[in-house]
């Protein structure tokens, strides 16, 4: 999950700036004006086609035999025990809708409505208010360096800002400035392009569609004719398949303290150096916290060990990023670095022997967000600080072949069963509050070009693909052309991509993907796993899914899954945590199948009946007693996030989903769009 505070703290303070009549802003006449630093990126001579490709398969599957989650018939006969076993006390928390004071004081976030921009930008959720900021913002700071102002003064500037208006702490403000305000003032050094263009890059559409020709471009395929789409048969019943553990977002803080201060006015709370509680109420629980607070060691031993004691027959692992806490501010490289290598060695003795195929979250470099391209080599800002030590790290699960393109972007392809290949993406050269892609987004690493290859490789060799990684494709967090260019390559290999996998958000959700020639006709699905940390108003939770295993008619779909989650106000409540499933998918929503045509008639279902959706609401929020409750614009927004496979596109993905929710006439695209949408009543098969 993205803390989005560094970066809105240098843009939104200098927004203050500006419009408060600063003298350094108003004395212009009789300077200096130093031209921008006109600079261009070093060509990428790395080809792809000539690294060695991982053929051997991975994964010896331990023969277990699955039982699989109850079908929704079976289900309606336990229902009653179930709810006897583990309701009792459930019950009594759901109506529980109370919340936290808001974590920046008041006076300062009134002042310029600058509230709602940590709110919009906190929740990627984004306004014409939060796009005024950031202009200003990115437009005095490039005023700033054309009047010859040194990275220097304008760190010392807007630390004096940051605290005189009380938007942080002073050691908040200065450690954000510390820490990203010479990436930011690099990078803006660097760039021709203006407030208006690097708005509508970082924020999205709520900054309009503006053209920026440095960030238009497109993947290559190959001359290689896209196979027939064919209907995709469900998995057969009762076949062999393989038990799955996603677990994500961990965010372990190593220094939570029982006790101490939960409603700090910092970005992080529950640590003893925001000492003790001011409130009766305002302690940090034992078990974690629904506050602004990370996960405490304790929690996670609890949890691993409980998944290793109740799911003995797990066959493998996806572990899909976001190991360091949310202090951001505090951060070095050595701290997450030492958090990589603590968690690594701890999954490795709670799972011996079981294979765990990772992806790399945003909190893991330092700064948070910082993943420069490998074009920028200089010692003190490339990445290859944090790429080496995931190749060491990694290297115990993963086969030797896959160094190289670990240590050049993190990213890697590994077969993992004859016909079955798993493709680990970094999702951080998609994250638009990566500064570093604002030199040359164009296919940062060329890892898009390099899956393009993989998959027409798999696709030759008859392989079926499951995809991982942290940031959503469809999330706002993610570059609109980069997920333009994902989605096209979903679209060309949706015969061969089955299923995909992140996380990032902390909710428990899915996205599905549509053929952008005709958007009534669902082609893949990616599943967003739930977080392990409680930041902030979550319980905790992952994720079981049951694959399709090895028999001659394997699909590699997923089969069924299910999430468990840990009732963390009943944990501290009663002094012990206890594990439990909350749901399993094709029994919660009956659905005959998990296919990416089953899920968009699930989205079917929860446009158009309020229960449905209010049943996925819960799910999302991971049954929290803090989830509150969704009004007509929420329920538009999740259900348009579970439509959005691309990121961005909110008009062109869901534009008859607000239709039909507000109770107007759908705006139909295609001839099977109109079809779809004028029968609600009939799913797709």
């Amino acid at each position: 999950m993205i803390i989005r505070i560094p970066w809105l703290l240098l843009l939104a303070t200098v927004f203050i700036m500006t419009i408060s009549g600063n003298p350094l802003f108003l004395q212009q006449s009789g300077r200096n004006i130093k031209p921008v630093i006109r600079w261009r990126p070093p060509m990428d001579t790395w080809n792809w086609t000539e690294t060695p490709r991982n053929d051997e398969p991975f994964f010896i599957p331990s023969n277990f035999t699955h039982k699989l989650p109850p079908s929704a018939n079976e289900t309606e006969l336990i229902a009653h025990m179930a709810a006897l076993k583990r309701n009792y006390s459930r019950l009594l928390w759901d109506s529980d809708k109370s919340s936290n004071l808001p974590l920046f004081v008041d006076k300062a976030l009134k002042l310029l409505n600058l509230k709602q921009v940590y709110y919009e930008v906190e929740h990627s959720v984004m306004s014409k208010v939060s796009c005024t900021a950031c202009k200003a913002g990115a437009g005095l700071l490039q005023h700033y360096m054309r009047l010859g102002k040194s990275k220097e003064e304008i760190n010392k500037m807007i630390y004096q800002f940051c605290v005189s208006l009380n938007i942080q702490s002073a050691r908040v403000c200065e450690g954000i400035t510390r820490l990203f305000g010479s990436e930011v003032v690099y990078v803006l050094k660097r760039i021709t392009i203006g407030p208006n263009e690097i708005c509508s890059f970082v924020i999205g559409d709520a900054c309009g569609d503006v053209y920026n020709p440095y960030h238009e471009w497109e993947v290559a395929f190959p001359p290689v004719p896209k196979p027939q789409a064919k209907a995709l048969e469900p998995p057969i019943e009762k076949a062999p398949t393989f038990k799955v553990l996603q677990i994500s977002d961990t965010h372990f803080d190593p220094y939570y303290a029982e006790g101490a201060n939960a409603e700090c006015n910092e970005p992080l709370c529950c640590r003893a150096s925001n000492g003790p509680a001011l409130t009766p109420g305002g302690g940090a629980g034992r078990w974690g916290d629904y506050r602004k607070c990370d996960t405490p060691k304790r929690t996670i031993d609890h949890m691993l060990k409980n998944i290793a004691d109740t799911h003995t027959d797990i066959d493998y692992i996806l572990w899909t990023g976001d190991l360091p806490p949310h202090d951001v501010w505090n951060q070095t490289k050595e701290e997450n670095l030492k958090v990589l290598q603590e968690t690594v060695a701890q999954m490795s003795d709670m799972f011996p022997g079981v294979p765990i195929f990772p992806a790399l979250g945003n909190h893991e470099s330092s700064p948070v967000n910082s993943f420069p391209p490998p074009y920028i080599s200089s010692p003190e800002s490339n990445i290859a600080w944090l790429y080496n030590e995931l190749d060491a790290q990694w290297r115990r699960w993963l086969p030797a072949g896959v160094s190289h393109t670990v240590r050049r972007g993190a990213f890697y392809s590994v077969l993992v069963r004859p016909g079955f290949r798993i493709i680990s993406l970094n999702m951080n050269y998609c994250n638009n509050k990566n500064w570093w892609l604002l030199l040359n987004s164009t296919d940062p690493a060329t890892e898009l070009q390099w899956l393009i290859y993989e998959l027409q490789s798999a696709e030759f060799s008859g392989e079926k693909v499951h995809i991982i990684g942290h940031i959503p494709p469809g999330h706002s967090d993610c570059l609109k052309v980069w997920s333009r260019n994902y989605y096209a390559i979903v679209n060309r290999y949706e015969a061969t991509i089955t299923a995909q996998f992140f996380g990032h958000t902390h909710y428990d959700e899915f996205e599905v993907f549509y053929d952008p020639n005709d958007l009534g006709r669902a082609t893949s699905i990616a599943y967003v796993g739930p977080s392990v940390s409680p930041y902030y108003d979550l319980n905790l939770g992952y994720r079981i899914y049951y694959v399709d295993g090895d028999h001659d008619a394997t699909t590699r779909l997923v089969v069924d899954h299910e999430t468990w989650i840990m009732n963390l106000k009943e944990a501290n409540l009663f002094g012990y945590p206890i594990w439990y499933k909350l749901y399993s998918a094709r029994s919660a929503y009956m659905m005959p199948s998990l296919r990416p045509q089953d899920w968009d008639a699930f989205i079917d279902d929860m446009t158009s009946k309020e229960d449905v959706f209010n049943l996925y609401h819960k799910h999302y929020w991971k049954n929290s007693p803090r989830r509150g409750t969704c009004d007509g614009e929420c329920r538009k927004r999740l259900i348009c996030d579970a439509r959005s496979g691309r990121s961005h596109d909110r008009r062109a993905l869901c534009v008859h989903i607000e239709a039909r929710i507000d109770g107007a006439a759908p705006a139909p695209q295609t001839w099977r769009a109109w079809l779809y949408n004028g029968l609600p009543s009939v799913q797709q098969v």
